[in-house]
């Protein structure tokens, strides 16, 4: 059996690393998804154009690495298992501390405010990291469900979203709202009082 003899030089994680930093910075400072070329992004991370392409095929599959880098250095918490309020307070915590991290919001609120124009970046995006995320918090509600803690003639997807989507718009669409210490635990219970069984 052989096998096959890779050519040219080996790949440099450090590159990989100055682009990926260097479309954080931008977006950080202000450059809007539309200003980042992928030429302007070689110059100000100091490696040539081909080196990027390279890399990525285009400006959407290196953003979507970009959007990936953000999640590896926060890790999303595994529910514990034991209380359903508890596991959905771990969760939108996790969603708090998110927000409070000024690269990811930025980062984040750089592309949403894009989103029309870049629409198969959105949809990967969501494919890849968002769904995963998604289903971790429906998984927590069928369980309520089953377990009697929620109401089991509602909609998941809709549960999902009344949980989540307090914390997500003022972590994203509201930056200038504050995410205080127990935010988390005061949208649980305040959705949770209304899911219940009566």
């Amino acid at each position: 059996m052989t096998t096959a003899v890779r050519r040219g030089r080996p790949r440099n994680a450090a590159v990989d690393v100055a682009v990926v930093e260097t479309v954080l910075r931008l977006l950080e400072e202000g450059a809007g998804v539309g200003e980042l070329s992928m030429e302007r992004i070689a110059r100000e991370a100091g490696v040539g154009k081909a080196t990027v392409y390279r890399r990525w095929p285009g400006k959407e599959a290196l953003l979507l690495d970009v959007l990936r880098s953000l999640e590896a250095d926060l890790q999303t918490p595994e529910p514990v298992g034991e209380s359903v309020r508890d596991d959905l307070v771990l969760m939108l915590e996790f969603l708090r501390r998110r927000g409070l991290a000024k690269r990811s919001s930025a980062v984040l609120r750089a592309v949403i405010t894009e989103i029309r124009s870049h629409p198969r970046l959105w949809r990967a995006y969501q494919d890849t990291v968002v769904q995963a995320r998604r289903e971790a918090v429906y998984e927590v509600l069928r369980r309520g469900m089953a377990t009697g803690e929620i109401r089991a003639d509602l909609d998941p997807e809709l549960l999902a979203d009344l949980f989540v989507g307090p914390m997500l718009a003022r972590a994203v669409l509201r930056e200038w709202q504050e995410l205080p210490e127990g935010l988390a635990e005061r949208i649980v219970d305040a959705v949770l009082d209304g899911v219940r069984p009566h």
